[in-house]
């Protein structure tokens, strides 16, 4: 299975950095791994925000393009909320099915609708409100323990 992760903005600091190369070391048992960082664009108060929105919707779909046999998810604060076992159990579901999955992780401003409307699945890691960087690390966890779970390894419990 490949799982691609397309995300706005860079890790900053270097906690993050090292725990995303963790949790990318880890999965390398389990699938083939890509993460694919596109630059955010800048904006103000002032600015047209649904058009900073649809600028980066351009560049997240040119990379959409890429991987045309995979399953989109996107991760939004509207998504549905997964126990860590229901995850486990649905990305089984598409790695067992033969699928790829790419998800998309939004900057400040969320996703565009037409980013939104390619997905098979929209998922909100937790009623709280987290940096894009934490969702990176947090959704990178999050799938390490699907696989574990999945495996019957003691990492979940």
């Amino acid at each position: 299975m490949k799982i691609v992760l397309v995300v706005l903005g860079k890790l900053k600091e270097q906690y993050w950095r090292d725990a995303e190369a963790e949790y990318k070391k880890r999965l390398s048992a389990f699938c083939k791994l890509e993460i694919v960082e596109l630059k955010e664009e800048s904006f103000a108060e002032k600015d047209n925000l649904v058009k900073i929105k649809e600028k980066e919707a351009v560049k997240i779909i040119e990379v959409l393009n890429k991987h045309p046999r995979a399953k989109v998810v996107v991760l939004d604060e509207h998504g549905k909320q997964y126990s860590s076992e229901n995850l486990s159990r649905w990305v089984t579901t598409q790695k067992d099915s033969g699928d790829d999955l790419v998800f998309v992780i939004g900057g400040p401003l969320g996703l565009a609708e037409q980013v939104q409307s390619l997905a098979v699945n929209m998922i909100s890691l937790s009623n709280l409100t987290f940096t894009h960087q934490m969702a990176r690390v947090f959704l990178l966890e999050q799938l390490y323990r699907s696989f574990m779970i999945a495996d019957n390894r003691k990492y979940h419990y």
